[in-house]
């Protein structure tokens, strides 16, 4: 617990620009420290909604590596960049396992750089709880990009299109075969794709499927281009920065950023207020209700009504 004074103190550090000031306030982010909503309150004044890259995909596809990279094109243009890396949960502590962390060390020790690492804790679609949290902090902070990688556990991993504002699936040859799979989720919430490890042997047929399972998604104002790359090539990394650019501009126009924006805040409030609710409902004589009910002979129904009728 930090305490009224000394959060003002953190604050104030990081608005000064502090890093482990940001660091030590994601981690009672993380830990939903008893200041959380002071916190949260002082931040709102820092927000200036800057543009959230999600990257997505199955497992050994290349994304950390490609994060890289995406991250060095954006250091040319001196932009201040923000990554956080979902990563599996360690079963005996619950914290991040950094695997993604370790994989982009070539950047980690740039100052214009901050990686952090959150465990999803059990959490569903490959994003943390507090993934939200911890990028406006970033936001606040002052980065010009924040890009998060999620954890690639395989699910169609569909919260990250609620998280950001340009969502790319990434994707290799040896995933061809799953694309069809992945058809109905993953297919359908990119905004770029990416054919990564795109010189190995069987590109050009995953090239042809990526583009096959395209056409059964809706059509749109925004039409999801196809990016070839290789990291040890190099081959369509200009091709995917210039991809994100584009993205970027063609949300710009038209007021598309600021609805994601109104929406993403909207859910975070619906969010917070189900959360509350839940933290209120749940005291210990509901929780002992719950546990009557449950060695009862009745409907899971029926004990959910009854519990509703006596809060």
């Amino acid at each position: 617990m930090t305490g009224k004074y000394n959060l003002n103190k953190l604050f104030a550090a990081y608005a000064a620009g502090d890093r482990l000031a940001l660091s030590r306030l994601i981690t009672h982010i993380e830990n939903y420290s008893d200041d959380y909503e002071l916190l949260i309150e002082k931040l709102f004044g820092f927000l200036r909604n800057t543009p959230r890259i999600g990257i997505t995909g199955p497992p050994g596809v290349g994304k950390s590596s490609l994060v890289t990279e995406i991250v060095q094109g954006f250091r040319v243009e001196e932009k201040i960049i923000g990554i956080i890396a979902i990563d599996p949960s360690s079963p005996f502590t619950g914290g991040a396992l950094l695997g993604d962390r370790i994989r982009m060390n070539r950047i980690s020790l740039d100052a214009g750089v901050y990686i952090r690492s959150l465990a999803t804790r059990g959490s569903l679609g490959g994003l943390a709880l507090a993934t939200e949290d911890v990028a406006d902090l970033m936001d606040g902070f002052g980065c010009d990009l924040i890009i998060i990688e999620t954890v690639g556990v395989g699910q169609v991993e569909l919260d990250i299109v609620k998280t950001a504002d340009t969502t790319i699936v990434v994707l290799s040859p040896e995933s061809g075969d799953s694309v069809q799979a992945m058809k109905a989720g993953l297919m359908e919430i990119g905004d770029i794709f990416v054919l990564n490890k795109c010189d190995r042997n069987g590109a050009d047929r995953a090239f042809i499927e990526i583009e096959t399972a395209l056409t059964h998604r809706p059509s749109g104002e925004w039409k999801p281009p196809i990016v070839k790359t290789s990291v040890q090539s190099r081959e369509g990394l200009e091709n995917l920065h210039q991809a994100i650019v584009s993205h970027l501009e063609f949300l710009s126009s038209d007021g598309r950023i600021d609805n994601k924006h109104f929406d993403r805040r909207a859910l975070k409030i619906r969010r917070l207020v189900e959360s509350t609710i839940l933290h209120k409902y749940w005291q210990e004589d509901k929780l002992a209700k719950l546990e009557e009910l449950s060695r009862q002979n009745i409907s899971t129904v029926s004990a959910a009504k009854l519990l509703i009728g006596d809060s």
